[in-house]
């Protein structure tokens, strides 16, 4: 990888570290709710590099969308969950991030792009839902 950094333009490297500087400050200043719709948005990202990665036959870009995918569902948004204070509703999203990580692997395992879809679909509308309750959210943490 260090071999790789050497041939990098020194504009590219200076843009890469200028994101992830970026990126590093949105986490920082972001509330729990915006972490979670950061999370949603970087897996929608990474379901969308798949499907073009297996329609395209990439398949070490395939790897790693689908890796970043399964990461982002299992460490970060099932990790988040608290099924004592969020009950039948986190228990269901727990069943749904499992049903997900097992479909994208799939998809991996069979070059399926309509498997990635299928996910997108199902992580689509509870991503646009959990975005719908950001001023629900702001209120209930300034009443308390």
């Amino acid at each position: 990888m260090e071999a790789l950094k050497m041939f990098t333009p020194v504009s590219m490297r200076s843009a890469n570290s200028y994101r992830n500087v970026g990126l590093e400050t949105s986490v920082s200043m972001a509330d729990p709710h915006q972490l979670v719709s950061m999370l949603f948005d970087a897996l929608l990202q990474s379901l969308a590099a798949a499907k073009g990665s297996i329609l395209s036959g990439d398949i070490p870009a395939k790897g790693r969308a689908i890796s970043r995918a399964v990461r982002i569902l299992e460490e970060g948004l099932k990790a988040g969950l608290d099924e004592e204070r969020g009950g039948e509703l986190a228990a269901n999203l727990r069943g749904l991030y499992d049903f997900c990580i097992f479909k994208i692997t799939d998809a991996n395992l069979k070059n399926n792009a309509a498997f990635v879809d299928e996910v997108i679909r199902l992580v689509q509308p509870v991503a646009e839902s959990w975005n719908a309750i950001k001023n629900e959210v702001a209120l209930q943490s300034q009443a308390s």
